[in-house]
Parts: structure tokens; C-alpha cells; sequence
């Protein structure tokens, strides 16, 4: 159980609804359950030591892996003994452990994490505005961290590019010189209908009339006379 045994109700008020509010935001890439007020639902263990955090953060996966753990303090809870007791056990699981203080309580949440070498993987400021919405700023990011993202976001390239690469239809082959289909045939342009295609038979002389004709000026034909007896005398 926590050294914070009490609150006061306004506070408490205001510490369950940021948890309900961040259970929202963290849902889209984990499985969240959570512990408002008094109650139990989820505890961590480390040795013989038992907490309940906030929030306590799983993969969505079958397995239910733990993933990281949350706590949101409020000003009267940000005390030494907090500090050493939930913060202390939270930040040697092997997983990130996310701090969320009250603005005004934010340079001596800072300072007990400094004195007590508390590993924190992110620290967040929050308060609530005039519309009773609740806002959060991060004010510290741990580089192990952003190292760690930086490297799953590279794994996670890699394999997005090795999908295509293996998907690739294999090529298939080209038709050999045998298997070539033949070229059309040449037809005639519909713009010159006087050609034909092929070559066309010229005339010989074989084909030419035996008997000739001449022409008249009146068009009409004059047989060819031929001289008789009388007019070789």
C-alpha cells in the first residue's frame, strides 16, 4: 500500500479523473488497467514488494507482456517518502515508468528524482483549465528512451521494406527467335485506292491486238487499201 493513505477530496477528485483521462491516451497502443482511489485492480511486484500503480500498461498482444508502469501525484503527494517507497520501486522494473505532477509541483518532483538517482523514463506536467479540461506538457524525456524508439522505429523500416522485396512476382522468360510472332503483312493506304497490293501484271506484246486502225479526224476508221492489177500497169 502506498505511504499516501489519504487525500483531500478535491484532490483525490482531480488525481481519479487525470488517471480515467490518460487511460484514453494510452489505450491506442496498449492494453491499460487501472487503480483510482482505493481501489485494486492491478498491482507490480519487485522481490517481496507489492504496488499498485496508477496505471498499469500491457501489450496488446495474447502473452499480456507488462510494459510500463504510470503514477500521477498530486501537490500534497509529491513528498520524500513517495518518492522512495513508489518511484524508487516503479523505476528498477524492467520497463518505463512515466511521472505525472502538478505544474507547481514540478521543480521538487525534479529535485527528489536527482538526490534519489531515479531512472525515469518521462516526466509530465498537467492542470486543469477554465473548460474543467485536463492538459498535459512533457518537461523531460530519459535519452535511453528515445534511443530505444529510435531503434525499433529502424527495425520496423527494415522489415516494412523487406515485405515488397519478397513479394515480387518472379520474371518470367522472354520468347526465343522460333517463337516470335510474325510481322503483319503490309496492306494497301485507304488514302491511294488505285494501289493494289502486289505488283501488277504489265501488258506484253502477246496481249496487244494483231490489227491495227487509224483514226480519222471524224474518229471513225479507214481501212487500208491495196493496190490492184489495173494499177500496176
Amino acid at each position: 500500500m502506498s505511504p499516501i493513505l489519504t487525500r483531500p477530496i478535491r484532490e483525490q477528485l482531480e488525481h481519479d479523473r487525470v488517471i480515467r483521462q490518460l487511460q484514453v491516451r494510452y489505450k491506442r497502443k496498449h492494453e491499460v488497467a487501472i487503480n483510482p482511489g482505493p481501489e485494486q485492480n492491478e498491482s507490480v511486484s519487485l522481490g517481496d514488494l507489492t504496488a499498485y500503480p496508477d496505471l498499469v500498461l500491457y501489450s496488446q498482444e495474447r502473452g499480456r507482456r507488462l510494459e510500463g508502469t504510470v503514477e500521477v501525484e498530486t501537490v500534497e503527494s509529491v513528498t520524500t517518502l513517495e518518492a522512495q517507497f513508489e518511484w524508487g520501486m516503479f523505476s528498477k522494473l524492467k520497463v518505463p515508468f512515466h511521472l505525472y505532477v502538478p505544474g507547481q509541483a514540478l521543480d521538487t518532483a525534479r529535485r527528489l528524482c536527482e538526490e534519489l538517482q531515479l531512472p525515469v523514463a518521462e516526466i509530465w506536467t498537467y492542470h486543469v483549465g477554465l473548460d474543467q479540461q485536463v492538459r498535459f506538457t512533457q518537461v523531460y524525456r530519459s535519452p535511453l528512451v528515445v534511443k530505444a524508439e529510435a531503434a525499433a522505429a529502424a527495425r520496423a523500416g527494415r522489415s516494412a521494406k523487406a515485405a515488397p522485396a519478397a513479394a515480387k512476382p518472379a520474371k518470367t522468360a522472354k520468347p526465343s527467335g522460333a517463337a516470335r510472332p510474325s510481322a503483319p503483312a503490309k496492306t494497301a493506304k485507304a488514302g491511294n485506292p488505285a494501289k493494289a497490293p502486289g505488283k501488277a501484271v504489265k501488258a506484253t506484246d502477246k496481249t496487244r491486238p494483231a490489227a491495227k486502225t487509224k483514226a480519222g479526224r471524224g474518229g471513225a476508221s479507214k481501212a487500208v487499201k491495196r493496190p490492184t492489177a489495173r494499177g500496176r500497169r
